[in-house]
């Protein structure tokens, strides 16, 4: 089958659902353009900033996506091209796309307060202080699991040095011990397999993840020149725009040139550190610019998916199922496809950006649909490229380490096809790496929005409303101290992503953010029976996430609780099965609160 058609099928069943799904949903929620939204009601000029929606959509479509549409469709791609493409379409359109949006407009007219603000209004303060909890516990989660995705991304890889005995130098060289670690050697040994150890700065023939890291670093020197250029000396987007993208290149080329070389616990120290400055910056300053400018990679790297699947003549690999209820590994479709797809169909953690940073920007209520229901459009759009790239090589991806080298490798296949390429799979040159550098830049800005967004709603929970930190005393104004509660969530978060092995967490985080979603729409639900708008399409697809997440953690912690009986049982699985345990408590308390506020608005 022709990946062209698959691709064409899926854009355009996706653009109808933008068109004539989302505008319904606009009528029915009662979206007004004439009404001031909190960035003109609420302007401070560090989170309440009224902004481009070009710039917005930029910053939300950025810190979306991340690299979820990318990762969740290929590790799903184990049942089946069709079974993917249904939900990441049918999903995208009838739950994330309409969750997204709701969400962002229920916290427009909350004052741009997060979903917990929008729980308190419908469902009581003590409703929202659970809400608040369960959502730190995820944004924890969000914290730990890309820290370790962005510093394994970056921290240097030792390569096999060429040295003569002449040569030796063990200051400079390292070689593998018993154990496989690398040590200095004391002397030469002829037979041995020697590394080089890479200073701070190399130059020439860059090491893949020293040039990302380098051009990852750079995103934030442009990020802090155009946003000075435009909020401050007012010039215009589309020129400084222009600008930002000739900058983009020049600092890819420089990151072939030159790489920045760490360790994975000195790059997860840097990211602390980076996190929390970008958390309490004003969001005109890095957050916005950084993330309006990332957004171009994306679009690019989509253009660049699109244009590979439609010239190449590509086509589905035959040995990839079309649908199966049960994948080769012995997983089984439900509830694992509804998990593991996660940002490319519905995701949790984008109600989060939608009425954490987003509602506080948005210039228009016009704005609202474009950026939240048609953003999720686009990045549905996105995973379907995503299933593409790892469907044309199906057969040939086992080899491949993960779901961003196996994306590469398949739009770098196609993409070579296209220039007379003989279909051999590439992993390496210029658009292999590009499209790498696209997909850890993205994970490093669900990073820096995530740990904000965790600012906010740590806040929240000390501060009364009506009041800011500043009227409080004693220790509830410590902890509502927007630094204190940075600080304190940062730790946790990258101390745990100090663990380079956190699978553990990543399997967590997967049910955990589904299962946000499902509660984030419990929560718009019970805000629009309250107001008397319609809130019936949200009944099917909450109970449908809710049952599906609540499976899957229920299934996780008696797999887990069986081995912590058996008897020694590591630290991952205690934490993983607590952990599991404490989301799904939550979750049944909020969940048993807000259908009975649904049942009294019915």
């Amino acid at each position: 089958m022709s990946a062209l058609l698959v691709l064409l099928l899926g854009i355009v069943l996706l653009a109808l659902g933008y068109i004539f799904y989302g505008s319904w949903l606009a009528k029915q929620w009662g979206v007004d353009p004439n009404k001031e939204t909190p960035a003109h009601t609420s302007y401070d000029g560090m989170d309440f900033v009224p902004s481009n929606p070009a710039v917005l959509m930029g910053h939300h479509f950025s810190s979306i996506a991340g690299a979820g549409p990318i990762n969740g469709p290929i590790l799903a791609s184990k049942f089946g091209l069709w079974a993917v493409f249904a939900w990441v379409v049918f999903g995208g359109i009838f739950f994330g796309a309409m969750h997204d949006f709701g969400a962002l407009f229920a916290s427009i007219r909350h004052n741009g307060g997060s979903v917990g603000e929008v729980i308190k209004d419908s469902m009581g303060v003590s409703a929202q202080r659970l809400f608040s909890i369960f959502a730190l516990l995820v944004l924890i989660l969000v914290i730990a699991s890309f820290t370790n995705v962005v510093a394994s991304t970056f921290a240097s890889q030792y390569v096999t040095a060429d040295v003569t005995e002449e040569t030796f130098d063990a200051s400079k060289v390292l070689v593998k011990d018993e154990s496989g670690a690398y040590v200095a050697p004391e002397e030469f040994d002829a037979e041995a397999t020697y590394f080089t150890k890479l200073g701070f700065f190399n130059t020439g023939k860059v090491n893949g993840t020293a040039s990302t890291a380098t051009t990852s670093l750079l995103f934030i020197v442009i990020a802090f020149i155009f946003g000075f250029f435009v909020y401050r000396k007012n010039v215009p987007v589309l020129p400084a725009t222009i600008v930002g993208i000739v900058g983009i290149v020049l600092i890819i080329i420089i990151g072939l040139k030159l790489g920045v070389n760490m360790s994975y616990n000195a790059w997860v120290i840097f990211i602390a550190v980076y996190v929390t400055a970008a958390s309490m910056l004003p969001v005109w300053m890095l957050l916005q610019p950084r993330d309006y400018l990332s957004s171009f990679l994306l679009y690019g790297m989509m253009l660049l998916a699109i244009f590979s699947i439609a010239f190449s003549g590509a086509k589905v690999d035959p040995e990839m199922p079309a649908f199966t209820f049960a994948a080769a590994d012995g997983s089984k479709l439900w509830p694992t496809l509804f998990i593991t797809v996660a940002c490319g169909a519905v995701s949790g953690f984008h109600s989060l950006i939608a009425s954490g940073t987003t509602s506080k920007q948005i210039n228009s209520e016009k704005d609202a649909k474009v950026i939240g229901y048609g953003a999720m459009i686009i990045e549905s759009a996105l995973a379907i490229c995503s299933l593409l790239a790892v469907a044309t090589i199906y057969s040939k991806s086992g080899s491949l380490a993960s779901p961003a080298v196996k994306f590469a490798a398949g739009l770098a296949t196609m993409f070579s096809t296209v220039f007379g390429g003989d279909g051999t799979i590439v992993t390496s040159g210029v658009v292999y790496s590009l499209l790498t550098l696209a997909v850890s830049v993205f994970a490093l800005t669900s990073l820096d929005s995530g740990c904000r967004l965790a600012r906010y709603m740590f806040s929240e929970l000390f501060v009364p409303e009506g009041k800011k930190y500043e009227d409080l005393t004693g220790l509830r104004k410590f902890f509502a101290t927007p630094i204190v509660g940075t600080l304190i969530l940062v730790l946790i978060g990258c101390g745990l992503g100090l663990n380079p092995n956190l699978s553990a967490i990543w399997g967590v985080f997967g049910a955990a953010n589904q299962l946000l979603a499902g509660l984030a729409m419990l929560a718009v639900a019970a805000w629009l029976g309250q107001i008397g708008k319609n809130n019936k399409m949200f009944i099917f697809p909450m109970i449908f996430m809710l049952i599906a997440t609540i499976w899957s953690l229920v299934s996780t912690i008696i797999a887990n609780f069986g081995k912590i009986a058996a008897g020694g049982a590591a630290w991952t699985v205690w934490y993983t099965a607590l952990w599991s345990l404490g989301l799904v408590i939550l979750a049944v308390i909020l969940a048993v609160k807000g259908v009975k506020v649904l049942n009294k608005k019915a």
